[in-house]
């Protein structure tokens, strides 16, 4: 596939996406791991910070060649005012389905901004009217409440709907316990009779 398949430059309301290999240093990112800042940010996700600037390397390594195969898009996010770091968002694409699930985190002093929602628009503008896919699936570990507040607000908002619970699906955490992931999906469909010209109009692909 292309290596142009995916936007290189979106902008929202307050946020900016490019793709992480291409404007993220992996040493900067690995500085928030070993802060101790991603400890929060990880914990939901039930993964650990990284102990090496070798595992942030092999991250971003993995997540370009997803991007040149056209199985995933991770896109790092930086405010539009100063360019500050914000988090990751991700698409990670199933082509013969046509549809994609998103993927995120957010630094811990970003949280309660209210990015969730606003990547979800641009993301979804990406997956449906650039990427023509007719399905996007988002989920949350049911015990993360701040996850699910912000991901119902976006998915009603949509039209889009509560679809399942997925037991087990991740292996076990911290607990010793696999744990559950609580799924919702937002079809192309629900999506274009909801979306409001107002928030289209702050969504901008510009290359």
């Amino acid at each position: 596939m292309s290596t142009t398949l995916f936007p290189t430059h979106i902008e929202s309301e307050r946020l900016r996406y490019e793709p992480l290999h291409e404007s993220a240093e992996p040493l900067d990112i690995y500085e928030y791991h070993r802060s101790g800042e991603m400890d929060a940010v990880m914990r939901p996700l039930g993964e650990r910070p990284h102990a090496r600037p070798k595992e942030t390397m092999d991250e971003v390594t993995e997540a370009a060649e997803a991007w040149e195969s056209g199985e995933r898009a991770t896109y790092a996010i930086t405010t539009k005012s100063d360019g500050e770091f914000v988090g990751v968002a991700e698409l990670w694409l199933e082509w013969e389905e046509r549809s994609t699930s998103f993927g995120m985190w957010v630094r811990e002093p970003f949280w309660g901004r209210g990015y969730s929602g606003e990547r979800a628009g641009a993301m979804s503008y990406v997956a449906f009217d650039r990427l023509d896919l007719e399905l996007v699936s988002v989920g949350h570990d049911p015990e993360n409440e701040q996850s699910k507040r912000a991901i119902e607000k976006y998915v009603d908002s949509y039209g889009g709907q509560y679809d399942a619970v997925l037991r087990n699906w991740y292996p076990p955490d911290d607990s010793g316990e696999p744990v559950d992931l609580q799924t919702y999906s937002i079809s192309q469909e629900q999506w274009r009779e909801n979306v409001t010209e107002t928030e289209l109009s702050t969504i901008r692909i510009v290359r």
